[in-house]
């Protein structure tokens, strides 16, 4: 099922000037089929509370929702009429979705809340979609797509590897592989690397564990990540004594 709508985005991502690889094109799909996937989430999660007789307050609603801004329905199809597309979609995309998700970090009571990641997300995400039109016919698509049982997310992770995979045979630019911020920052937390001091110096006991499956250029990328993490856990650096020089 998968297999035929990603052969579709990537037909029509071919026309699209913004992308101009594989890295794009896996970036770009990636926060539409979230943006999908957490809106039928939430319609689960809001079906749920209405049959418990209890009231659930959606994460993105108003006019930031998907069935708002992406999919507006009328008789059980997109209403054209209301749904946006051209340079509006683009306008609202970059000057009003993006933002109004960004914020969401600073407003969050708590690092570990889902709010606060979709904040760190879509702080360092931009939508590189230059045609609305190109984008419409990408949320159709997606529109189409459901994740209701472990058999379809376990189809769409596998096809989604698979474009990952194919970034490595997509020219120079293919294969440098660029990992969110937000996504270093969850697995060094993960990780949890610890400062170990021995003859003065400080070591990083753990830092192979972040590295040992990037190449050398992106393993670099972690560190500053892991010196933060580590300064922040364990109170205080030390230097090397001036002695041991």
């Amino acid at each position: 099922m998968y297999e035929n709508a990603f052969n579709s985005i990537e037909k029509t991502l071919r026309a699209e000037e913004g992308i101009a690889n594989e890295l794009d094109y896996v970036e770009q799909t990636s926060w539409v089929l979230f943006l999908k996937y957490l809106h039928d989430l939430e319609s689960e999660r809001r079906d749920r509370a209405e049959l418990e007789g209890k009231q659930y307050a959606p994460i993105i609603d108003g006019r930031y929702s998907w069935d708002r801004w992406a999919a507006p329905e009328s008789n059980g199809g997109i209403d054209y009429n209301t749904a946006l597309s051209g340079d509006d979609l683009v306008r609202f995309v970059d000057q009003e979705l993006f933002p109004h998700l960004a914020s969401f970090r600073d407003r969050a009571t708590d690092p570990d809340t889902i709010e606060y990641k979709i904040g760190e997300v879509f702080t360092e995400l931009r939508s590189k979609f230059r045609s609305g039109y190109i984008l419409r016919d990408v949320l159709e698509v997606v529109n189409g797509m459901e994740f209701k049982t472990q058999a379809d997310k376990h189809e769409l992770s596998s096809l989604y590897e698979t474009r990952i995979r194919r970034m490595g045979n997509a020219g120079r630019n293919g294969g440098e592989y660029y990992t969110p911020r937000p996504l270093i920052r969850a697995m060094i937390k993960v990780i949890d690397p610890k400062l170990v001091k021995r003859s003065m110096t400080v070591l990083w006991a753990r830092q192979a564990s972040c590295a040992k499956h990037t190449t050398t250029c992106a393993a670099a990328t972690y560190q500053p990540a892991i010196m933060r993490h580590c300064s922040a856990t364990h109170f205080m650096v030390r230097k090397r004594s001036p002695s041991h020089t």
